[in-house]
């Protein structure tokens, strides 16, 4: 999705950005994440979110934080720009974050919000800012003959004329956030360092899933 304000920079981006850690959810740049948000804490951050640069970092908790509180998290996550908003009456927000710049984690700042807020670097992700950067690298075929097979053997249905018009950016960070593998397996798509690594990981995560596959089906959210 295109950004009415896009960023052509990564000095743009904001140094402190409020966190929104959620398990299995991630963000990739120029992909699009639905939330429902209702804790009041993270209603507030949306609050504070759009009366300033409307960045969100979307980062996973890690799966080992053995309940700690607050609970530590992966070091990359993706920051994302509130581009639908909606308000349901019952005091929840509906909105949808469209993914703008992998950053890196510094520190978490010593705050009074009820949400976390942490310094971050966006070295080293400047062509996230670049939408279809690293297309003509991706094994396309390859990638689309797995996830056939992946779906074959899921019972998925799939809208393959949507998928066969799709960018090729724009399917691999789709498939990616949408996958439905494990915290650690999404976290390695997040922090691939290019879109054809990001497809050949996904690739050989279906791989790996269909070898050890035990009867048991994932499902497609």
């Amino acid at each position: 999705m295109s950004l009415n304000h896009p960023y052509s920079d990564i000095r743009e981006l904001p140094a402190v950005l409020p966190v929104f850690p959620l398990a299995g959810a991630v963000l990739l740049p120029r992909g699009e994440l639905p939330l429902n948000i209702f804790e009041p804490r993270y209603v507030r951050m949306v609050d504070d979110a759009i009366a300033g640069a409307r960045l969100i970092g979307m980062i996973q908790p890690l799966p080992a934080g053995n309940g700690a509180t607050p609970p530590p998290l992966f070091q990359i996550g993706c920051a994302g720009r509130i581009t639908r908003f909606a308000e349901t009456g019952d005091g929840r927000y509906l909105i949808t974050l469209t993914g703008a710049s992998r950053f890196r984690i510094i520190e978490e700042m010593a705050t009074t919000t009820p949400y976390r807020q942490f310094r971050v670097d966006y070295a080293g992700f400047e062509a996230d800012l670049l939408p279809g950067a690293g297309e003509s690298a991706v094994d396309r075929e390859s990638m689309v003959a797995m996830l056939r097979t992946f779906a074959e053997s899921s019972k998925l249905e799939v809208d393959w004329a949507s998928i066969d018009a799709a960018p090729t950016e724009t399917l691999v960070n789709a498939l990616a956030m949408m996958s439905p593998f494990g915290a650690n397996e999404k976290q390695a798509l997040v922090e691939a360092i290019d879109l054809k690594t990001r497809a050949e990981t996904l690739v050989a995560l279906a791989r790996l899933d269909l070898a050890e596959r035990d009867g048991e089906r994932p499902q497609w959210h």
